[in-house]
């Protein structure tokens, strides 16, 4: 099954991706135990709404776009590193050729400077 409620009227919410299914594992009293494509276990209730049956367009990973330009028609940015940016634009960035990332510990995971903090 697929496009499920998680609370009734609300509309469906659960396994509505392309070639995506849900499959019914148990009924237990007024619940219903789903698997999800994520492979997460989850109790929904029996008054929700589902469609019986696998979304279309399986194949949809499977198409090869070619080349870039036909990635951009469908509105997909370019993924750059980190690493090959100049350093007022990423953390990693700046160095001579294939350079680590090389930063000291004087900053935080949010990237906010704790050179005040002793350690």
């Amino acid at each position: 099954m697929h496009n499920i409620e998680i609370t009734r009227g609300r509309g469906g919410q659960l396994a509505r991706a392309a070639g995506v299914v849900a499959k019914l594992i148990a009924k237990e009293g007024k619940s219903t135990t789903l698997r999800l494509p994520s492979r997460e276990v989850r109790l929904v209730s029996q008054n929700c709404l589902a469609t019986v049956g696998q979304v279309g367009n399986v194949g949809v990973n499977q198409k090869s776009l070619g080349r870039a330009g036909s990635k951009c028609w469908l509105g997909k940015r370019p993924v750059v590193r980190g690493v090959v940016m100049n350093p007022v634009d990423h953390p990693h960035g700046s160095g001579e050729g294939k350079a680590p990332i090389g930063r000291k510990k004087t900053h935080n995971p949010l990237g906010l400077s704790c050179a005040w903090k002793k350690n």
